[in-house]
């Protein structure tokens, strides 16, 4: 697939007023037939919770394209690029947790992403694909894993896990 390079200067849509919608909202909540889903350690510091998070759902995007959006703009016709047109959850486990997971989405074979403890030591996409090559997948420290699937498999694959506080 070929991504668009980005522009140097702000997009410019429409300067014609957005349509906007008269109708009341619906009091029914909007459900997904799937999920977006980060598992991370528990043990974790804030920023690698955040970083492992990041990186994780980067994958999702390019793998899966259905689940990006349309481009967003604002009311200056700026534009912004297309995010996830549903929401990411994010969970917390124990080491245990996080490896039966893996073992879990593996089975399944639902697109996945994973991050190990190595790469907390790369700098660089080419050394961090090596840091997980070259170790075996049961042998793998991970530290976050990022699934997206219809709803049911994806909690199956979470069995065990809470929801990040």
């Amino acid at each position: 697939m070929n991504a668009e390079p980005l522009p140097t200067e702000p997009a410019r849509v429409s300067t014609e007023p957005a349509h906007v919608s008269t109708e009341p909202a619906l009091a029914e909540p909007v459900r997904f037939d799937t999920k977006i889903a980060v598992l991370l350690r528990e043990d974790l510091e804030p920023w690698q919770r955040l970083n492992v998070t990041a990186f994780l759902v980067s994958g999702i995007g390019p793998s899966v394209p259905e689940v990006v959006g349309e481009p967003y703009a604002d009311a200056d016709g700026v534009g912004y690029l297309p995010m996830f047109r549903q929401p990411v959850l994010v969970f917390q486990g124990t080491k245990e947790t996080l490896t039966a997971a893996h073992a879990r989405v593996l089975s399944r074979a639902l697109p996945r992403a994973v991050f190990t403890s190595d790469l907390f030591t790369t700098g660089n996409d080419r050394d961090n694909r090596a840091a997980v090559r070259a170790v075996p997948t049961a042998e793998l420290d991970l530290v976050g894993l990022a699934v997206y699937g219809p709803r049911n498999a994806v909690d199956k694959v979470l069995k065990g896990a809470r929801m990040h506080p």
